[in-house]
């Protein structure tokens, strides 16, 4: 079975969701492939608005999900970052180049260590020097993997990935896609184990 794992590094969701769909897919004996893909894109494409856009009501309603779910999973998320949103290409760029050139794993375990500092640790991973000090905390070399997500073909990567995501039916994040089955949400992850269970 595969996963594929269509994620925001700037989305509370995602990192709520994180280490519970990493657990899932070693569960079930799951391949698990993260797209850190761009979903202001996304949001344009379908009918989506980014955050700042959003009814009042709309943005009051989030701030005490985050904080029901926060109590509820005991993750000890900052409702409100101070470097939320950040800048998430540079991230993403080095996230998708460890996907391609080391594996899904180490890319994962990048992704989701960018997501706990913005969302428990009030770093803000668009600064080079917090990025570098990430990648090696996530046990890569920040050199190499620095260098590499400079290249500019992997935001060229991210867009056709994005592309892709539009086609197959992701339209927030995370969403996570088991063949013609898109789940989306942390909150989703319940199906996901149910659709996993079913092989």
């Amino acid at each position: 079975m595969h996963i594929d794992y269509y994620a925001s590094l700037n989305s509370p969701w995602t990192h709520l969701g994180a280490a519970r769909i990493e657990a899932l897919a070693a569960q079930h004996g799951a391949s698990l492939r993260i797209h850190p893909v761009d979903f202001g894109t996304i949001f344009a494409a379908s009918g989506g608005l980014p955050l700042p856009k959003r009814s009042p009501q709309r943005q009051a309603y989030r701030l005490q999900e985050l904080a029901r779910w926060r109590e509820a999973l005991g993750i000890p998320i900052t409702i409100q970052p101070r470097h939320f949103p950040h800048d998430e290409l540079p991230a993403a760029a080095c996230v998708i180049a460890v996907r391609e050139t080391m594996g899904d794993a180490p890319a994962i375990r990048l992704a989701h260590r960018v997501l706990k500092a913005l969302w428990e640790e009030e770093k803000n991973p668009a600064e080079p020097s917090t990025l570098a000090a990430l990648i090696t905390e996530a046990g890569l070399d920040a050199g190499q993997v620095m260098a590499l997500g400079a290249d500019p073909r992997w935001l060229e990567r991210r867009a056709a990935d994005t592309r892709a995501a539009l086609e197959r039916g992701v339209f927030g994040a995370p969403s996570y896609v088991i063949g013609e089955d898109i789940f989306w949400g942390q909150d989703r992850l319940d199906f996901v184990a149910r659709r996993l269970a079913r092989g």
